[in-house]
């Protein structure tokens, strides 16, 4: 019966041995790699995913193929090829794919390689594209087609072992020499490519060169494996070929093809080659270079979360270099002199030195390179906060060559990678940009630009990337610089969204010109806001009821931290000018004040806009969960901090307030910073004399809540007090 069946679907003797052998003794696969690079081991990994056999020629040898990414070259590969086919050239029934390995990879197997040429009925298969190279002048003598690419591209080469011996065994030129020409003008020869009976894979059956033709392919998702599918010819081509400008384009689709993740099952990859550190005898050392570049709000927080990273201190070094002269200097004076001894060492290189931001990124870089301990280097800007305490050993268990951690802006699509470069490398959206940022697509990425934080292998610095200069190219800025070097000397780069790891702060509108200026970041910064200065407990008032009522329809609740009650009085106190409670007052409309307070507006230090987002924000939705159906407009003409002292103002006589109702935060803490004061309200004969630093007030203003503020006795008390809809 097994006779019969393969009968029916061999042509030949020859077709039938073929069919019966396995597929692996079938079809070898010849491809030269003279190192081990990114590309090389990816190209291997597609290959095994498919069971491949592959034999690898030139490894260790020097390349002397010239440099086939800008000009003519590669003959080296013709002449491997050559001595590898002449121990091959007798087995008849062996098919040889010849292929390249730094920007290739396998998107189906090899029995579908083997149909797929055996259809062709060809003893020669050259891959086809759409371009000719290197001799444009050649054009006209290439035999017309029907439809389909015209031109030969050697990067692919597929055939029965002794043709294609026959066709290398005609070299005799030199390594330099362009390998591509050279089977051109064979295949050119009408007489040549008839007795080889050679053809072109037009419709890219087999192989797909992406040079121009970028546009004819997309993605195809199945449950197993991701393919290649070329929309012109609707072919599935099997081997990928990121040949000229499009090798970023080629890493793009790497990350999918044929298996590295798909739909079904995610990152089919990502835990491959990991490093185990708990087998380690001890950490790897990490040079960690922080750079302020520009004014960058939250500094101190920047500089805490460093702190708390979960890596032992006496494995880290820390590298600043700190480009902004004044502003920042006391933020890291403070630090280095709390955590001095902390870390393993910490050097601080300041803008006296004058140094450009590429010349300090290099420096950097440099002393990780120099010293044979440090395993590597872990680059973060200040506008970077890490909220992942173990990023840099998620990023060390990786174990690529360059990685950085994903990190986002609140909210927004920005993020500290791009997915795509346009043709004059700049920013362009890859079509998976956005799921990757969002999380809809989870793994380890292959990308062509990263910045803001990074972690480069200490053995990358010193083989791979061991020239000094990366961060300075002309008219790109550090980073592209790096990406581009990078790319071209074949090193992958790689963004990991695998956990959360942190965001990225604003620094666009950063105004220094306050006194506390991070109090100015609520609408460009809103998390690393909220984080800093609003109470810890605040979100306890809606989740456990968190808030008293000591007073009928007077609730009391947390709001700000003990930080922004400090930066607050701070900067009025900064400002300086109190209006000192008196009754003319031409801050307010009619320019007379009934029941004066010593005060200064929050439209005086330029805050009101800040100060009503912030009632909007943190204020309403207390409104609404106490004084139920009514909903606040969230609005207040008079918003001001008040400063008692027993010597210019000590208590506020009975009034009423000019608004719906009124917030009343406490900036300081009686017995402490001041004694008496406190809050008595009349209606109800009750009084309030221990308010709690950052806790607010909220009661009705006009008509029930008739009310006095308490004499203070001693030391100085402030308030923040709003007149919420008037």
């Amino acid at each position: 019966v097994q006779t019969s069946l393969v009968g029916l679907v061999c042509l030949s003797i020859r077709l039938w041995k073929f069919v019966c052998l396995s597929f692996s003794e079938k079809l070898l696969v010849l491809t030269v790699a003279t190192e081990e690079t990114d590309g090389f081991h990816r190209f291997m990994q597609s290959a095994r995913y498919f069971n491949y056999t592959v034999k690898v020629l030139g490894m260790g040898e020097a390349w002397k193929g010239g440099d086939v990414g800008r000009s003519i070259g590669g003959g080296q590969k013709v002449r491997l090829l050559k001595e590898a086919m002449e121990a091959l050239a007798d087995q008849e029934d062996l098919v040889v794919l010849s292929v390249d390995s730094y920007d290739l990879i396998f998107a189906g197997g090899p029995e579908e390689i083997l149909r797929k040429f055996q259809q062709a009925n060809h003893k020669v298969l050259f891959a086809a594209e759409g371009l000719i190279w290197p001799d444009k002048r050649l054009a006209d003598k290439y035999p017309s087609i029907r439809s389909g690419k015209r031109y030969l591209n050697s990067g692919g080469i597929i055939g029965y072992a002794p043709y294609i011996n026959r066709v290398v065994s005609q070299w005799n030129l030199h390594d330099n020499d362009d390998d591509q020409l050279f089977y051109t003008k064979i295949y050119l020869d009408p007489l040549r490519r008839e007795t080889l009976n050679m053809t072109l894979d037009h419709k890219c059956q087999i192989f797909q060169n992406l040079n121009g033709a970028v546009d004819e392919v997309l993605l195809k998702f199945g449950t197993d494996r991701v393919r290649v599918r070329n929309t012109v010819y609707d072919s599935l081509p099997v081997v990928v070929h990121g040949n000229g400008n499009t090798k970023m384009y080629l890493n793009y689709m790497a990350n999918y093809v044929p298996n590295t993740w798909n739909y079904e099952h995610g990152c089919s990859h990502c835990d491959d080659d990991v490093v185990d550190l708990s087998q380690l005898k001890e950490y790897p050392n990490v040079l960690v270079g922080v750079f302020i570049e520009q004014p960058t709000p939250f500094l101190p927080e920047f500089f805490q979360r460093l702190l708390t990273l979960d890596y032992p201190k006496d494995k880290l070094k820390v590298f600043v270099h700190n480009n902004v002269s004044v502003y920042h200097e006391k933020h890291i004076q403070k630090f280095w002199e709390e955590n001095r001894n902390v870390f393993n060492s910490f050097k601080v290189v300041g803008p006296e030195e004058n140094l450009s931001q590429g010349e300090a990124r290099n420096m950097g870089m440099d002393l990780c390179r120099k010293d044979t301990t440090c395993a590597y280097y872990f680059s973060i800007d200040s506008d970077v906060m890490l909220t992942n305490r173990q990023t840099l050993k998620l990023l060390i268990e990786q174990n690529r060559k360059i990685i950085g951690p994903l990190v986002t802006r609140h909210s927004k699509l920005w993020s500290n990678f791009w997915g795509a470069l346009s043709l004059d490398g700049y920013y362009a959206r890859s079509e998976d940009y956005v799921d990757i940022v969002q999380k809809k697509r989870v793994g380890v990425w292959n990308i062509p630009y990263m910045a803001h934080v990074y972690m480069v292998k200490g053995s990358t610095l010193r083989n791979e990337l061991k020239e000094r200069n990366y961060f300075v190219l002309e008219k790109l800025d550090p980073d592209m610089s790096l990406c581009r070097n990078a790319r071209e000397m074949g090193v992958f780069m790689y963004i990991t969204n695998r956990h959360d790891f942190g965001r990225l702060i604003s620094t666009a509108n950063y105004n220094i010109s306050h006194y506390n200026n991070d109090l100015w970041q609520i609408y460009e910064n809103p998390v690393d806001w909220k984080e800093k200065y609003i109470h810890k407990n605040y979100s306890k008032i809606f989740t456990e009821n968190y808030m008293e009522e000591p007073c009928p329809d007077v609730f009391w609740f947390p709001v700000f931290s003990e930080k922004a009650c400090d930066e607050i009085v701070g900067e009025m106190e900064h400002y300086g000018t109190w209006s000192g409670g008196r009754h003319m007052d031409k801050r307010i409309a009619g320019g007379y004040e009934t029941v004066p307070t010593d005060d200064i507006h929050m439209k005086q230090i330029g805050f009101d806009k800040e100060w009503l987002h912030f009632i909007r924000e943190f204020i309403s939705p207390v409104t609404l969960k106490v004084f139920s159906g009514y909903y606040t407009k969230g609005y207040a003409v008079m918003n001001f901090v008040v400063k008692y002292t027993p010597e210019r103002q000590a208590y506020l006589r009975p009034h009423h307030d000019s608004s719906t109702f009124t917030i009343n935060i406490a900036l300081n803490n009686k017995d402490t910073d001041f004694q008496g004061g406190g809050c008595r309200f009349h209606r109800y004969n009750c009084s309030i004399n221990s308010p709690r630093k950052g806790w607010s007030f909220m009661h009705p203003g006009r008509l029930t809540h008739l009310h006095e503020g308490l004499p203070t006795t001693n030391g100085t008390r402030y308030i923040a007090v709003s007149f919420i809809d008037p």
